[in-house]
């Protein structure tokens, strides 16, 4: 069975902190892939700030074209609103019943991992590969047997102040793969002016 990481996000822009992250896992995590899921929606955040999502797909498919072990996923997108991965899990095990499926994420998303819907069904029966975030503290789920904190470099990139500084017409080229980057500049995504 292949061990395949499920990378959730609305990746608005996809980053390099994304990819330094997937990379790491790839090689400490003990995964043969990751899978950068593509999320409509997330059921904590407000939908007006998202780029649609075929260009969000496209970004991600650019920014992991050149290496066979990463991969665009899009499943969320042929799936009822919002999305909960309690469901993206159970449609992902019918597609691809050959494939071990574990969840990567941040320290700050396991803090509040208990408000998940299916939360526990998802923690004992997949395993959740914890990136250390900034500003995170220590989380009681830490230790449960299936979570798995894999040393990474501490990214305090985020795609929101991408968005900022883009809009402030600021030059963001080293945080984005240089697909991503020309994608976003023939496009004008983000700019106010």
């Amino acid at each position: 069975m292949k061990s395949t990481g499920l990378f959730f996000g609305s990746f608005n822009p996809i980053h390099v902190g994304h990819l330094i992250i997937a990379n790491a896992m790839l090689e400490s995590g003990g995964l043969d892939e990751v899978w950068f899921v593509v999320s409509p929606q997330n059921p904590f955040k407000e939908r007006r700030t998202l780029l649609a999502d075929h260009h969000r797909l496209e970004m991600v498919r650019r920014a992991v074209d050149d290496n066979y072990r990463l991969r665009a996923c899009d499943v969320e997108m042929h799936l009822p609103l919002p999305s909960y991965t309690s469901l993206t899990l159970a449609r992902l095990a019918e597609l691809h019943p050959n494939r071990q499926f574990c969840l990567i994420m941040g320290s700050d998303n396991l803090a509040t991992f208990d408000r998940w819907r299916n939360a526990q069904f998802i923690i004992d029966n997949y395993r959740l590969l914890v990136y250390p975030r900034p500003g995170s503290a220590d989380c009681p789920l830490a230790s449960h047997p299936n979570v798995t904190v894999v040393e990474t470099p501490m990214m305090d990139i985020s795609s929101s102040y991408i968005r900022q500084q883009i809009g402030l017409g600021h030059d963001v080229r080293y945080l984005l793969t240089e697909p991503v980057y020309t994608y976003l500049q023939e496009m004008h995504f983000y700019e106010t002016k």
